[in-house]
């Protein structure tokens, strides 16, 4: 009798709808501060390690719109090396309501994956904060995924996500849930934790150290192809495992500069992948990150 783990794809999909999750905002009347605008921009980078960030809750009382494109130097799934080394890009388009009401719109293009365009998503959220110290917030949202080969498995989701941080905003750390579904069905909890640190200041841009550490929790399905073999007859089983369980583990260090409009992001990302199961002994990876977004005030 032989045995031999298959890879399974839920894996790859999973980290699809995890480097998608939607990053909402909530606005107050009051005057900008370069302070907040940086926080604000600092919060909306799309990039693989960003799942349900903090949000800013004090810019200014007017909808605005938020455009943005990430370069990953590397691809990895869950912290997972596929074998395959390609850079992958990342564009978003946001508008945010002083409500708490946002819509964001993006996809994912590979380097060498066919077709290219993975797949573009469309999210809807509402974001708001609880107790007047404003430390304590929350997000529900959906977000529906359009897959450029006809793929259903994951193809909605549900999230929520409860955050915490200091006054200052030096410290924080989030727990987001997404309940994943389509023609099949999956559970993921992420939890992120953040120190936010101010290098300089200047009148006309900010330069921010921002380190960041995640947890990925998540449920996925293993299959075991089992060959049975009597006589001279062999015959196939498949035996399917149910996990939920750790599955990466990463670190991140961007270096990002707003000024008064603009923000640019450079930042490495160093993954612990979590061996699950049957799972061959997995490597350590990582890969560096650039951003560049734009804000419109409306």
């Amino acid at each position: 009798m032989k045995t031999k783990l298959l890879y399974n794809k839920q894996i790859l999909a999973l980290w699809l709808l995890l480097v998608t999750a939607a990053t909402p905002v909530n606005l107050y009347a009051q005057e900008p501060k370069e302070d907040d605008i940086d926080l604000l921009l600092d919060e909306l980078f799309f990039n693989d390690q960003q799942f349900m960030n903090d949000i800013l809750n004090s810019f200014n009382s007017n909808n605005f719109i938020y455009t943005n494109v990430s370069f990953n130097s590397n691809t990895f799934f869950t912290g997972r090396d596929s074998g395959i080394d390609q850079f992958n890009i990342v564009p978003q388009l946001s508008y945010y309501t002083a409500s708490g009401f946002n819509i964001s719109v993006s996809g994912i293009y590979y380097e060498t994956f066919s077709p290219n365009w993975d797949f573009t998503n469309i999210s809807l959220g509402y974001y708001n904060t609880i107790g007047k110290k404003n430390i304590f917030n929350y997000n529900v949202g959906y977000t529906r995924y359009f897959y450029a080969n006809g793929w259903d498995t994951f193809t909605n989701s549900i999230d929520l996500s409860l955050g915490i941080r200091n006054k200052k905003r030096t410290l924080g750390t989030k727990l987001a849930t997404s309940y994943l579904f389509g023609t099949d069905q999956s559970f993921q909890m992420v939890s992120r934790s953040y120190a936010n640190l101010t290098l300089a200041k200047k009148k006309d841009y900010l330069l921010k150290l921002r380190p960041q550490i995640s947890f990925v929790i998540a449920q996925q399905t293993t299959a075991l192809e089992q060959l049975n073999t009597i006589g001279d007859i062999t015959t196939v089983e498949y035996i399917y495992n149910d996990i939920f369980d750790l599955l990466n583990t990463q670190v991140n260090i961007p270096l990002t500069l707003v000024t008064k409009s603009w923000d640019f992001e450079l930042g490495y990302n160093f993954n612990l992948p979590s061996r699950v199961e049957t799972e061959p002994q997995l490597n350590k990876t990582g890969f560096f990150n650039i951003s560049i977004g734009y804000l419109i005030d409306l």
